[in-house]
């Protein structure tokens, strides 16, 4: 199991530009894919769905914020809640959704939220995007009241039937349309393990459970769960001073 503070140090990673062939397809395609519109894309929606109903199975009343929300592919999978709020930098990937009329506010960052707790903090397939999760976590955990619940769901990046399936997939018809290997992009934007994303949710929680689907192994999963509780205050304290400086 790696160590939290030998993971932190890896932190903040750096992301460098795509190759030019891959910028220009970029913004199409992942919207494509968020949404289903290819066939490839929509057998990956139909195996994500299992991330989507755990995280929404813990179903607990009060505020709730989601990291990276995208197109709001998850909202029809939470109940009623008029106190949702949404973190996603990039409006595009909502602009004339109807799941906007549910949501209460958008943040372009968790670091604009000001004066607010929540019950519930949720990620669905954001965490190993962010080049600087110490802090994109640490910031979480401040922002959840004394009773919340972080709540992740992650591909099993760095295990064996995680990369057999984006490869036999999405990999397949992203070459199949544009003639590119889809490597290039998931290494571009996959910049964390889900064995680095334990330890720093681990680092900064002092309960954590991780659930692997559909087998409980690294190698022999697509996706994990991760459910945290009980904030290691001082901690959080300490990450988000260092980076104040």
């Amino acid at each position: 199991m790696m160590l939290g503070q030998e993971v932190l140090s890896k932190y903040p990673k750096m992301r460098g530009p795509l190759p030019d062939r891959h910028s220009e397809v970029y913004a199409a395609h992942y919207k494509a894919n968020r949404e289903g519109e290819e066939v490839a894309a929509n057998l990956a929606q139909r195996l994500e769905s299992w991330m989507h109903r755990r995280v929404a199975s813990v179903g607990a009343a009060g505020p709730v914020l989601e990291i990276g929300a995208g197109t709001l592919n998850h909202l029809p999978y939470e109940g009623d809640n008029d106190a949702y709020d949404v973190v996603e930098p990039f409006t595009s990937l909502f602009e004339g959704k109807k799941e906007l009329s549910r949501v209460r506010d958008v943040f372009a960052s968790q670091f604009d939220i000001e004066g607010r707790r929540y019950k519930r903090i949720i990620s669905i397939a954001v965490l190993e995007h962010l080049l600087d999760l110490p802090r994109e976590v640490a910031k979480s955990a401040s922002l959840l009241d004394e009773n919340g619940v972080f709540q992740a769901a992650i591909p099993s990046e760095g295990g064996f039937l995680w990369w057999l399936g984006w490869r036999c997939t999405t990999g397949l018809a992203y070459f199949a349309k544009h003639g590119l290997d889809y490597g290039v992009l998931m290494r571009h934007e996959h910049v964390s393990t889900a064995d680095e994303i334990v330890a720093v949710v681990e680092y900064f929680f002092e309960d954590v459970e991780i659930e692997k689907w559909p087998h409980n192994s690294k190698h022999l999963s697509f996706y994990q769960y991760i459910e945290a509780r009980n904030v290691r205050k001082d901690r959080v304290l300490e990450q988000l001073e260092r980076n104040k400086n």
